[in-house]
């Protein structure tokens, strides 16, 4: 568990500074992508659907408002695209992290943890409880991409990712966006209370399944 927690911080920390930067930058800001959208609101669903799936492809290197757009495409979009269009893009972020790591994740591996015993052990480890992980991994900003890695340098069978994968995804954009969908400029309220209760859910989801692992570990040490 300690190497696996040492990769997975890492990767959270390369992940953080590309979020710093947008930060600092501005650069897709929640504020920019909605006036982007503004600008294309009459241009056909199909163009604004690309630019969707794009930003959400995009988030698998540099970090954008994952929820904030989601909602943004229900209210610019309606319901059913804009859960195409979301889900679509989710889970091309999440197969490319998977595939770019199962290429060249071994060898990053290989370089950060050099004794063997160790690193087939975070393997295993990751192999163990990576499925719970990659479905909770929404409840924190750059958890679903560093889980999406660690699958792929760790070699979880690409069905087993993407399964948790979707279990994630899917009940997480049908409530995105259908709020977005409900809310207005006037009335943003529904956005507002589902992103809460979103966040909430999944941190709770977060803190159980941290818990419950601690305590079993804590069990099988005494």
């Amino acid at each position: 568990m300690k190497e696996m927690l040492k990769i997975m911080m890492m990767l959270l920390l390369v992940f953080a500074t590309t979020f710093i930067i947008v930060k600092m930058t501005g650069i897709l800001s929640l504020e920019q992508i909605e006036g982007w959208l503004m600008a294309v609101r009459d241009a056909p669903a199909i163009y604004i659907m690309a630019i969707v799936i794009a930003l959400l492809f995009l988030d698998l290197f540099i970090t954008v408002p994952t929820l904030g757009l989601i909602m943004l495409s229900g209210y610019f979009l309606g319901y059913p695209l804009a859960v195409l269009a979301s889900i679509t893009g989710l889970t091309i972020a999440g197969c490319s992290g998977y595939l770019l790591s199962y290429i060249f994740g071994n060898r990053i591996l290989r370089f950060l943890i050099k004794d063997t015993e160790k690193r087939e052990d975070m393997k295993a480890t990751f192999h163990k409880h990576g499925f719970a992980m990659i479905m909770l991994s929404r409840a924190l900003p750059m958890l679903p991409e560093v889980t999406s890695c660690l699958s792929g340098s760790t070699r979880i069978p690409f069905l087993k990712f993407i399964s948790a994968w979707l279990i994630g995804i899917i009940p997480y954009v049908l409530i995105a966006a259908y709020s977005g969908s409900i809310s207005t400029l006037n009335n943003p309220m529904p956005a507002i209370f589902t992103a809460i209760g979103i966040t909430i859910f999944l941190w709770l989801g977060w803190f159980i399944f941290h818990r419950t692992q601690k305590k079993r570990a804590a069990r099988q040490a005494s």
